[in-house]
């Protein structure tokens, strides 16, 4: 699976590449490798505990650590589906010792959907580098009698279907207003809710037809027989379910949607600093258990080979889901 540009050849080199970042290093940030961290860092997540972020979060906070000689505290900053925390991060004192830990939603959908963006994730932030990934999944509840994607889409051109989220402005909204363009049908309609909780148990209960989500928000439900999954997003089919096929084997050549989750330090952070947290995170991400705890809750481990490797990635994330705000009309106001 490679997705824009983070390849998983570059993910087995990043482990050569954190050792060699962490012991040979520029003779200018020596003195700044020598002094940081010297305290406890914060690791912000934007959303209460339990969602996928702050799941994201708890699992690498111990090790990264025990890596960096400093204990990593993860603090909830829950607002505006991520905007909140993201923004704050962006204000905070670039010194490495505020971070945030987030996904695709706070930084690259919803800051589009909004009439005054907060902030620019590519001038206000520090892309450091990720951790892993996750698809999106397209899944019918009991009040939708259909076998597959592709009568799932057949059945949208002749009525309307109704699809829950978590709510505006996240990944699983702009899944829907992506999926709408692909299918060219408007009789798909999104039904936001404050969490991703209520979407699933309306779906459950049969007062919505489907739910687009988040993998790990579904998968249990999907395990049981209880929610029936269509198809995820992502460009291969995903080990977690291995019979679901993709949307892009369906109908979708080109339908795309994944989830990824980072970590970002205000804009103007110290190269040597973001080095030292970008080379931690890296050998981390090669420590089987992390990788088996990321794989429990159906993420993906995936490393960058550099924090300008991620960089490039999220640009090129906030152009594309920029098309898709600025072509679904949709809004955050």
């Amino acid at each position: 699976m490679k997705i824009a540009g983070i390849s998983r050849r570059h993910a087995l080199i990043a482990g050569a590449a954190s050792i060699a970042t962490m012991s040979i290093l520029p003779a200018a940030s020596v003195v700044a490798q020598e002094v940081f961290p010297s305290k406890p860092i914060r690791l912000i997540v934007g959303y209460p505990p339990g969602g996928s972020n702050d799941i994201v979060a708890r699992i690498v906070a111990v090790p990264l650590s025990q890596i960096l000689g400093q204990q990593v505290i993860v603090e909830n900053k829950p607002g505006a589906n991520g905007v909140m925390a993201s923004t704050f991060i962006s204000k905070s004192e670039p010194d490495g010792y505020n971070l945030l830990l987030s996904s695709a939603s706070p930084l690259v959908i919803a800051p589009h959907l909004m009439s005054k963006k907060p902030f620019d994730v590519t001038k206000d932030l520090v892309s450091i580098g990720t951790l892993g990934w996750t698809p999106e999944a397209i899944v019918t509840g009991p009040s939708l009698n259909v076998k597959d994607f592709r009568e799932f889409m057949e059945l949208a051109k002749t009525r309307e279907i109704t699809i829950s989220s978590s709510g505006n402005g996240g990944l699983p909204h702009l899944t829907i207003e992506l999926l709408k363009q692909a299918s060219g049908t408007n009789k798909i309609m999104h039904v936001p809710y404050k969490g991703a909780g209520p979407a699933v148990s309306d779906t459950l209960a049969g007062h919505v037809n489907a739910v687009t989500m988040d993998l790990p928000a579904v998968i249990n439900f999907v395990r049981d027989g209880k929610l029936k999954a269509m198809a995820v997003t992502s460009d291969q089919r995903i080990d977690f379910l291995p019979d679901v096929p993709t949307a892009r084997e369906q109908g979708l050549p080109s339908f795309s949607s994944v989830n990824w989750f980072g970590v970002f330090a205000p804009g103007g952070t110290p190269d040597a600093v973001v080095a030292k947290i970008h080379a931690a995170m890296n050998h981390l991400i090669q420590d089987p258990k992390v990788k088996e705890q990321l794989n429990r809750v159906a993420v993906v481990p995936q490393s960058s080979a550099t924090s300008k490797e991620f960089a490039d990635f999220v640009a090129k994330e906030n152009m594309r889901w920029a098309r898709v705000a600025k072509e679904s009309g949709a809004t955050m106001d």
